[in-house]
């Protein structure tokens, strides 16, 4: 399936690594190498961390192909209704390439 539906909208990437993004995608290729501005890492905290999570902004921000994971349309009136720094959950594992 093509991103190219998804350029110049909101999109949220979850990486490899299991960092979770969310930025405009604006441009991407074959091999889903991905360009995100406006990015935002979602930096989501387990239950016993004493750490708040946090939203960090990166900018303009490229994504090898390789490195992601999941590539999404973002529900933007959702996610404008939920405070993400109050967010805490289980840690997203990487992906594993066998």
């Amino acid at each position: 399936m093509s991103l190219q539906p998804y350029v110049n909208k909101k999109v949220l990437v979850i990486t490899a690594d299991g960092r979770t993004l969310t930025g405009i995608l604006l441009s991407c290729d074959q091999l889903t190498n991905l360009v995100l501005g406006q990015t935002i890492e979602r930096v989501i905290r387990p239950q016993d961390d004493p750490e708040p999570s946090a939203e960090v902004s990166h900018g303009l921000y490229l994504i090898r192909g390789e490195n992601v994971a999941i590539c999404g349309l973002l529900d933007e009136e959702l996610d404008g209704q939920i405070e993400w720094t109050q967010v805490r959950g289980s840690i997203v594992g990487g992906v594993k390439h066998v």
